[in-house]
């Protein structure tokens, strides 16, 4: 059945339905279960089609009738994971189905021997040459078979899925845009082109089908390129045209809101989801990372424990019960659980990034490095793995090691302040500190998440003797800070007015310095030098002062003063 001519305008849900079902039907024949757990899934978000509304079966073919008995047998093997077997009883069938599953149970014969071979000789570490011997046979043959026009849909995907393995990226990428335009509705070849998308203008560069599928695709490009706002308003516009019932697009709103650090939006999320689908794994480990954020042991504990009652050996279960003993500080543990998932999935790339966590915690950063590395190789989007890498040479005193990781993850989330600021603390130890203040100034306009930006440009420029600048920033820090009433909590605050208490009493404004003084006896580490400032503001006193009593009213009220200090120009800090 061509499909192509089946896509319709977004929005006839009947129509889309029978699509679906179709699609699920071809992909289930042909052993791909993922795509039809993904298109089952969609399906049961839409309303139920009468039965004279049903589409008919797909055609039956004299080709087909003649691999009958063979095809049944064979998938029956397959089902069974004898690819071999499937694979020897299929040779020299001619049906499209036919062929397509005889290719698929060589590749994934291959695939599997090569699992083993990695888990039995390697430590999950190593980094091993063990390949799939089938890769290079099945690319001659389906290569002649896509000259001579041969491939439908599906076996075009099967030879993208080949190409990729062979590291022939570019013509994986031509090879799986011409299978979703031969078959639009086979979820997987989409996903497989995802994985190769490196940039939104490589993106834009694509000639896709124009088929309501397409919106999906785009969506979870954008959550993959970190166009979150982007991803959200796909989402939104899939629910309102229909899809408000799919726990789809439910996980994948949470993995978005998880991106940009939304947690408490997309732990809501997460629970309703388990609400909805109570022995769903699916995405279980992004929802166990949002509590091991939010250090919620008993939940943590909770879900880790259901999973294992659903399914011990599933790669999710292992990458939670990791995160639960991660936070028990029980590191060795964690990383053994990270490790079983890897065995289970070599190509778990949220592993690969925890168990570099765990090594990092555990200071085995030779480790750590190795399997940051093998999570970029997984997916070079993983802005994570480029930052734990820079961390890992960070603590290797490797300062140009460190910029380049953590210019790579901050191309990955330019408005992330974490990347921001560790890019700052690279180029001032590489003495390069205009680009330090840029990156601190701009981590501070973004929003700096751990509140340390604007810290950290203060004293580059008391460093540099920019006294000025630095009573600016400090005074910037303290209001940063009091605004969100952790200023008790927060151990730089007495720095800040230590070093305002002395700005301001060089400069003879001893109003101001005698408020930063008391304050600073409110903090135990800068209560001695608070004293001792008061005292010589106490023996100067007859002096000339500057009047100035607007300005602090603020500080009186846990505020800081908020009139610039002249002469102070941030805006040339700004990138």
């Amino acid at each position: 059945m061509k499909m192509a001519a089946l896509c319709s305008e977004f929005g006839d849900l009947v129509q889309i339905k029978k699509q679906l079902i179709s699609a699920i039907s071809l992909c289930k024949d042909r052993g791909l279960l993922h795509s039809t757990k993904w298109a089952s899934e969609l399906a049961f978000a839409l309303d139920p089609l009468p039965k004279d509304e049903l589409p008919p079966a797909a055609p039956f073919t004299e080709e087909d009738a003649q691999d009958l008995d063979a095809f049944t047998l064979a998938k029956a093997y397959f089902d069974l994971k004898e690819y071999d077997r499937a694979a020897y009883f299929l040779k020299g069938c001619c049906s499209q189905k036919a062929y397509f599953l005889y290719m698929y149970s060589r590749y994934l014969s291959g695939e599997k021997k090569k699992d083993d071979e990695t888990v039995d000789s390697l430590g999950p570490l190593e980094k091993g040459q063990v390949r799939n011997e089938a890769l290079r046979e099945l690319r001659v043959e389906l290569s002649k078979k896509h000259t001579a026009g041969e491939l439908d849909g599906f076996t075009l995907y099967l030879y993208g899925v080949v190409l990729r393995k062979l590291d022939l990226l570019k013509e994986a990428v031509d090879v799986f845009v011409e299978a979703i335009h031969a078959l639009p509705l086979h979820w997987g070849a989409w996903l497989e082109l995802s994985n190769l998308v490196t940039n939104i203008e490589m993106l834009k560069s694509l000639s896709l089908p124009d088929c309501w599928i397409k919106d999906f695709f785009m969506a979870h490009m954008y959550t993959e390129l970190q166009m979150i706002k982007e991803a959200l308003q796909k989402y939104q516009n899939l629910i309102e045209a229909g899809f408000s019932k799919s726990t789809y697009i439910i996980s994948q709103i949470a993995v978005a809101y998880h991106n940009i650090r939304d947690i408490d939006q997309a732990l809501a999320l997460f629970n309703e989801l388990r609400d909805q689908d109570p022995y769903r794994i699916d995405n279980m480990d992004t929802f166990s990372n949002l509590l091991y954020v939010k250090s919620m042991k008993p939940e943590l504990s909770y879900l880790a424990h259901n999973l294992v009652e659903i399914d011990k050996y599933r790669v999710e279960t292992c990458c939670v019960i990791g995160n639960y003993y991660s936070l028990r500080s029980q590191h060795e543990k964690a990383a053994l659980y990270f490790q079983r998932a890897l065995k289970l999935n070599p190509r778990c790339l949220g592993a690969w990034t925890l168990m570099g966590h765990e090594y990092m915690e555990m200071k085995n950063t030779s480790a750590a490095i190795q399997a940051y590395r093998h999570a970029i190789e997984v997916n070079k989007r993983d802005y994570r793995a480029w930052y734990g890498l820079g961390q890992t040479y960070e603590i290797l005193k490797m300062p140009f090691y460190c910029l380049y990781y953590y210019r790579k993850a901050h191309q990955l989330r330019p408005n992330d302040s974490r990347m921001l600021v560790a890019l700052g603390e690279s180029y001032e130890k590489l003495s390069q500190q205009v680009e330090a203040k840029k990156c601190y100034w701009r981590a501070y306009s973004v929003g700096d998440v751990e509140k340390m930006a604007l810290l950290k440009l203060a004293k580059l420029h008391e460093q540099l003797n920019e006294s000025d600048d630095a009573a600016q920033c400090y005074m910037l820090y303290i209001q940063d800070i009091f605004s969100c009433g952790e200023q008790l909590e927060h151990a730089e605050v007495s720095t800040a007015l230590r070093y305002l208490g002395q700005y301001y009493f060089k400069n003879k404004l001893y109003d101001e310095a005698s408020l930063c003084a008391q304050r600073c006896c409110d903090y135990n580490d800068a209560r001695e030098e608070g004293k001792a400032l008061l005292r010589q503001i106490s023996q100067v006193r007859d002096q000339s002062e500057t009047p100035s009593a607007d300005l602090f009213a603020p500080l009186s009220n846990n505020n800081t003063p908020v009139r610039r200090v002249s002469p102070v120009n941030l805006i040339s800090f700004t990138p």
